[in-house]
């Protein structure tokens, strides 16, 4: 374990240690571990408050269960050593340093910023750009040549150019020659700040000077502004179109969602249709539920304008095609923007993550560890410990001769001193790679940066006492990595390697999951007579014949498409001219009288096999495993919960 690994550690089994626990803060115990109310709050008011719908809300007792189920995991974990694994605790670090960052800073937000960007959440706005790619240590000649380029187009659409044409011709950006410039519609937070703040400025229809990022020079046009439309939930069902898809895949695909959208119009389950149809299959697996999204960004514009023309619950969408494929679209829910109230902690967070909003540097951060921690130069040691390194430099001996008075303090600050032998090795170690000599000013610089990691270092080293929810985040971490992983052992790896529990588990369970009623047979669409009486004389020498078996025998005889066949088991929905013929569904456009029929029978509803419904089985087992686990887990862990403590918890429900 490296230095860094090690202080880490020691510090949270410090903090643990000196921290005076009574009994009054003690909400839930499980075996001979305590848990606070402190913690146990701060996990119900984040979670509940995550919840935009009321009935989804939990009171603080319906929220201790999930809280002790949780705990016991982790618990167990522990106990197994999951956490002394080298690949947890590189895990750990990475993400602790993450999670530092931010509060490594001197990020600082007003009132007024927050309430800046809240309104900015308010209005959506369209802008076009023309950008000119620019290094951000681009050198002055390069920077001047591409701010004159701008103000010349500027200037031509000043004088009548349209901005759009001109953003083909002139703009580095690779999708301008696709989307003539036009970014669209767009909110607070989606874009670089700069090109956001501009563009928010900007009346309509007026056009920026160029406008610096680190992408290089923008000139902006705003082209259109309006209220936000706030979020919608909806659900799809997706038919895959490849982008080259031929005309024929693109009608067979409407009709095939056409086809779904009369069935749900009949009463069929929209879900269920999307698990059994859908192509994209993470939504499928919840009923075709898509995460909540606005109008910008996230969506295709295609489906997020037919998602937002929905004006109630449970509507569904005409057929629409995107990028992706096409698509049949279900209103779940809307929500307008959220208040003030609710958005502030985000917006601080956003805020405060982000330095081209805050606008605070680095030294104004040091300025204020330095004042904070009362760091104290000893001014004339420092000056003599650069010019004894200025001077070891330029004879070649920084390596190998130590400093004068090696133990001499240069700075302390809190409980910490620095001294000479701890600025030599690090100004060995920060010039290892330095071609030349430096300057007594190239010293200097060494010197305040060593004086700034280590100050950095003591603030890092110190996070979770200073900030509660940046313990209680990495606390989060910890646990959330922990829980993945004895997961994966003990309940979604087991589920699907142990084929003779999940045999077993079908067999008592299979009723769960069945199929409606289906169709078994052919569907059989051709061009002509001569065809079809071929196909019936085929089937009357071999009624059993394959699929592959009449297709090559069409084949030989016919040309290409002179005839589609489709075989198998089918569900309403699934065919037009099977939904037609079999079960009294409209006529589809197309449909020839005569030449398109159908050969087989109805069948009764019946469970499906474990291989048709094997993700759905699957999915049940590893929740009989995780019932059945968590059962072992309370009566080996003794489960008290501190019922008086738990009540001054703040409900949310």
């Amino acid at each position: 374990m490296n230095r860094f690994l090690c202080l880490f550690f020691l510090l949270l089994v410090s903090y643990s240690a000196s921290t005076q626990i009574t009994d009054e803060e003690v909400i839930l115990q499980l075996g001979d571990r305590s848990f606070l109310k402190e913690e146990f709050s701060y996990l119900y008011n984040k979670n509940n408050k995550q919840v935009r719908e009321d009935s989804e809300r939990m009171d603080p007792e319906e929220y201790m269960e999930l809280f002790i189920n949780f705990k016991l995991k982790v618990l167990e974990a522990e106990r197994l050593g999951y956490d002394t694994l080298p690949g947890f605790i590189r895990e750990m670090a990475n993400y602790r340093e993450e999670l530092a960052k931010p509060y490594l800073t001197a990020v600082e937000y007003s009132n007024q910023m927050v309430e800046t960007a809240y309104k900015r959440m308010l209005t959506e706005v369209r802008a076009s750009h023309i950008l000119l790619q620019l290094a951000p240590n681009a050198s002055p000649a390069d920077t001047i040549k591409a701010w004159n380029k701008l103000v010349e187009v500027r200037n031509e659409v000043l004088n009548g150019a349209d901005f759009n044409e001109l953003a083909v011709a002139n703009s580095q950006d690779p999708s301008a020659k696709q989307n003539r410039g036009d970014l669209g519609y767009f909110s607070a937070f989606q874009m670089v700040y700069p090109f956001e703040d501009a563009a928010y400025r900007l009346d309509l229809g007026a056009i920026s000077m160029p406008v610096r990022t680190n992408f290089g020079y923008h000139l902006i046009f705003v082209s259109n502004k309006r209220p936000a439309k706030g979020e919608v939930k909806v659900a799809h069902i997706m038919k895959r179109l490849r982008p080259n898809a031929s005309e024929e895949h693109i009608k067979r695909a409407k009709q095939e969602l056409d086809s779904l959208a009369i069935a749900i119009q009949d009463g069929a389950d929209f879900a269920e249709l999307a698990q059994t149809y859908s192509d994209d299959q993470r939504s499928a697996a919840k009923g075709g539920e898509l995460p909540w999204f606005g109008y910008s960004g996230m969506m295709p514009a295609e489906f997020a304008e037919a998602a937002f023309a929905l004006t109630k619950d449970g509507a569904i969408s005409p057929v629409i095609k995107t990028p992706y494929g096409m698509h049949l679209i279900k209103r779940i829910s809307h929500r307008p923007i959220p208040s003030l109230k609710d958005m502030r902690d985000f917006i601080v967070d956003k805020i405060r993550k982000n330095p081209e909003i805050s606008r605070h540097s680095q030294e104004e951060f040091i300025k204020e560890l330095k004042k904070t921690y009362q760091l104290k130069s000893n001014d004339s040691i420092v000056a003599q410990t650069l010019k004894e390194a200025t001077n070891a430099f330029a004879n070649g001996q920084l390596k190998l001769t130590p400093p004068q008075h090696p133990n001499q303090v240069l700075f302390h600050f809190a409980d910490q001193s620095q001294r000479k032998s701890d600025f030599w090795k690090w100004l060995r170690v920060s010039t290892k790679s330095q071609s030349k000599n430096p300057t007594i000013q190239d010293i200097e610089d060494h010197y305040n940066s060593f004086v700034t990691q280590s100050l950095t270092n003591y603030e890092k080293a110190h996070l979770e006492e200073k900030h509660p929810d940046f313990k209680y985040l990495l606390q989060e971490y910890h646990d959330g990595i922990l829980l993945f992983n004895i997961s994966e052992d003990k309940i979604w790896q087991a589920a699907v390697n142990d084929t003779i529990g999940l045999q077993s588990f079908y067999q008592k369970n299979k009723k769960n999951h069945n199929w409606g009623e289906r169709f078994q047979g052919w569907s059989i669409r051709c061009q002509n007579q001569e065809v079809r009486d071929f196909i019936d004389a085929v089937f009357d020498e071999d009624p059993d014949i394959r699929y592959h078996e009449l297709h090559d025998v069409l084949k030989a005889h016919f040309e290409e498409g002179q005839a589609a066949l489709s075989h198998g088991y089918f569900e309403k929905g699934q065919d037009p001219l099977i939904d037609y013929l079999v079960w009294n569904k409209p006529k589809p456009d197309d449909h020839q009288d005569g030449l398109d029929y159908v050969r087989g029978n109805k069948i009764a509803p019946q469970p499906k096999s474990l291989n048709e419904a094997k993700g759905l089985h699957v999915a049940d087992y590893q929740n009989h495993l995780e019932k059945e686990w968590l059962k072992s887990l309370r009566k080996a862990y003794r489960v008290k919960v501190k019922k008086k403590v738990l009540r001054e918890v703040e409900s949310l429900k």
